[in-house]
């Protein structure tokens, strides 16, 4: 892709929406439960009937792990699968039957991902300075 001075702002945009979201969703969420796996093991949501500690796991994968990949804008759009899946699950599965303000957050976020994952993580990421460097 080709950047002109018209396209710079969109990248920051792109760049600020990858970090926000990314960030908040690796220190606000995923942090927590990987710091306290145990607490959370017995009590965690069973999803798809995989037991709560397999669906803990696969929960902080994406909010611990592919949060920070987004972040850092690296293998972002694989990083982005587990993370919209994830916050899929918690909208419609897990707050399915709740009113909409408990399953609100789950949705922005997912709205968030699936935004990124079709527009990609843009010219600040560690995905398009490696691409570079293959290039050169």
């Amino acid at each position: 892709m080709v950047y002109t001075k018209s396209t710079i702002p969109q990248e920051f945009g792109l760049l600020l929406f990858r970090i926000a979201f990314g960030g908040m969703m690796f220190l606000g969420h995923g942090c927590g439960k990987l710091a306290n796996f145990g607490e959370h093991a017995g009590q965690f949501p069973s999803v798809l009937g995989l037991g709560s500690s397999i669906s803990l796991a696969l929960t902080i994968f994406a909010e611990f792990f592919c949060a920070l990949a987004l972040t850092l804008g690296l293998a972002s759009r694989l990083a982005l699968i587990p993370l919209i899946i994830t916050m899929a699950m918690a909208a419609f599965a897990i707050h399915g039957a709740d009113p909409f303000g408990k399953k609100e957050l789950a949705l922005v976020y997912l709205c968030a991902y699936i935004g990124l994952f079709f527009t990609g993580p843009g010219r600040y990421s560690l995905d398009t300075t490696i691409a570079k460097k293959w290039r050169s």
